[in-house]
């Protein structure tokens, strides 16, 4: 059995537990923005790294691709950070078996036209109170091949086994999801989020990035944290032309808050 780690969107973070769970892999892909040299080097010491470039991804990565295909232990991968961006055309895709992509920081696992369709999230930086995740995937000396979810819910270090895909067939029951984790990390934050009006917040933060004011003098203004200020910041500044309710999509909340 082969063992590849999959993920993306780390942002200039590799946690120690991703790290730690990367071990045993024989090879990583990572879907996009690395952000920092530093973290692909980590990953080169772990295992053989195949990346693309993401949106985040700077000066400093300008080599690599954009896109990549790459065969592993049998299996074809199609890699790419944005899934707008998959070629629309067949031929474009040739035999691959599995289309790896990131940025939107939601883990995605679907099937069509006999492929796997695979985001892993993002196991950087926490979004707001979206999960840290990112994928293992093993394939079988005979081909067959399954993924599996992977949660961070960090200081717990407690890990529950999960259900998996395998060769285009959805196999699990109830479950699907490693975890290694607690919620500490998103208590605070979920209970700031519930008790605002949000598009007046996020309103606020683009008008006062636009005024080039400080993470610090935005959040006093706003009657929010300065994480909060400053991950609602970040977001407008990564996706240039993002509306209001983009940002909020983006957070992974519902557009009615």
């Amino acid at each position: 059995m082969h063992k590849i780690g999959i993920l993306s969107d780390t942002h200039g973070l590799l946690r120690p537990e991703v790290a730690e769970a990367l071990a045993d892999c024989e090879a990583i892909l990572h879907g996009g923005d690395i952000n920092k040299p530093a973290v692909l080097e980590q990953l080169n010491r772990i295992a053989p790294t195949y990346v693309v470039r993401g949106n985040n991804d700077k000066e400093w990565a300008r080599e690599l691709p954009e896109t990549l295909s790459v065969s592993l232990y049998g299996v074809r991968f199609f890699m790419v950070h944005n899934k707008k961006y998959i070629p629309k055309r067949e031929e474009g895709l040739k035999d691959t078996d599995v289309i790896i992509y990131g940025h939107s920081h939601k883990y995605e696992e679907k099937h069509e036209d006999g492929r796997l369709y695979l985001n892993p999230g993002s196991c950087g930086p926490r979004r707001f109170t979206q999960p840290v995740t990112f994928a293992v995937f093993t394939v079988e000396d005979d081909g067959a091949y399954k993924v599996e979810k992977v949660e961070v819910v960090q200081r717990t270090g407690t890990v529950r086994a999960g259900s998996a895909g395998t060769n285009g067939m959805q196999t699990g029951g109830a479950g699907g999801t490693d975890t290694i984790e607690d919620t500490a990390e998103k208590g605070e934050l979920e209970q700031e989020l519930a008790s605002l009006d949000l598009k007046r917040v996020v309103k606020g933060v683009m008008r006062d990035t636009d005024k080039r004011l400080s993470v610090k003098e935005t959040a006093v203004r706003n009657g929010i944290s300065e994480e909060l200020a400053g991950q609602i910041c970040r977001l407008y500044l990564t996706h240039p032309g993002v509306s209001t309710d983009g940002i909020i999509d983006k957070m992974g909340l519902p557009k009615n808050r």
